[in-house]
């Protein structure tokens, strides 16, 4: 079977079943596990490799959307290329991805239509439903099937150890820098598995524009910065926006030095296998006391509040 992959997380879940002989095309996104650099990219964005900052990303996507323009292109010539049986899009996010409607115009003229499976979760029980589809369409169920018992086996273990927390800690998770965004579909859930309460997230549906007075009235006991697709450095590189707020240094999260930032674009903003490696995380920042820290500096940081000594979760 020859595939193609239109979004990162598909590209995570076709290596999780060992299909990764089998992947002909992928986005310029598409950067784990390493291999997938190697194949033929037949997605690009417009954002690609740009360094633009969160309101010009913002700018961009929402001017490209006023005139029902998509931000990403699909290399007709590549894609004709890898003739692909199968490619694997989504519909749920137009900026996150290349949209459905878009794929099934463009490859109307291929001269064999390959099968096209649209992955659109929006819990993390959807998350392993995918991968069940995917193996079903790519005779990998049994492979499938056994990666979902593993990991549910994991995301029960840290509901279970969750569950003894004397405390559950009001949590913000801010999906964009500038403008504000609160976390959206499966997000609010793993802070809830792994022992946090998130009354301010959208449980189940898209992130959403969040005004700072609702963030301040929330008054967030734990803050965890994770914008879309952003890795630890890049998080860090925009700390100022948040640190301008007014009444950022009055949060009981600042206060008690509860703030991270983590590596949203492995471990949160796709909808793959790793989701359940970013659950583990969740759990260790906000119940620390029942997780020990074992994350690296690349995957999350706590982050230093203003006045206070540089604290570091060991």
């Amino acid at each position: 079977m020859r595939i193609c992959s239109f979004l990162p997380s598909a590209t995570e879940i076709v290596y999780t079943l060992g299909l990764g002989d089998q992947l002909y095309g992928v986005t310029r996104s598409c950067d784990f596990p390493a291999e997938a650099r190697t194949k033929p990219t037949v997605v690009y964005s417009i954002l690609d490799d740009r360094g633009l900052s969160s309101a010009e990303i913002d700018r961009i996507v929402k001017e490209h959307a006023r005139n029902n323009q998509s931000v990403y292109r699909i290399d007709m010539e590549a894609l004709r290329r890898a003739d692909p049986d199968l490619i694997l899009t989504q519909e749920l996010c137009d900026v996150c991805a290349v949209g459905y409607q878009d794929v099934l115009t463009q490859i109307a003229d291929l001269p064999k239509q390959p099968r096209v499976i649209s992955l659109n979760p929006t819990t993390l029980a959807d998350v392993l439903r995918d991968l069940l589809t995917v193996g079903e369409a790519t005779g990998t169920s049994e492979r499938a099937q056994a990666t979902v018992a593993t990991l549910r086996q994991r995301i029960d273990a840290v509901q279970t150890r969750a569950a003894r927390a004397a405390t559950r800690p009001r949590v913000f998770c801010l999906e964009w820098m500038d403008p504000l965004f609160v976390s959206g579909h499966w997000i609010p859930e793993m802070v809830e598995m792994a022992g946090g309460t998130d009354g301010i997230g959208n449980h189940g549906t898209p992130s959403s524009r969040v005004t700072w007075e609702r963030v301040r009235a929330y008054q967030p006991q734990v803050v965890i910065l994770m914008p879309c697709g952003a890795d630890v450095s890049l998080t860090l590189s925009e700390l100022d926006l948040v640190r301008a707020l007014p009444g950022w240094s009055d949060l009981p999260a600042v206060q008690a030095g509860r703030v991270y930032a983590v590596n949203a674009g492995a471990y949160f903003s796709r909808s793959g296998p790793r989701l359940v490696d970013g659950l583990e995380l969740l759990a260790q920042i906000i119940q620390p006391e029942l997780f020990p820290w074992t994350a690296p500096e690349d995957i999350a940081v706590r982050v230093p509040s203003p006045g206070l000594a540089e604290q570091v979760p060991a």
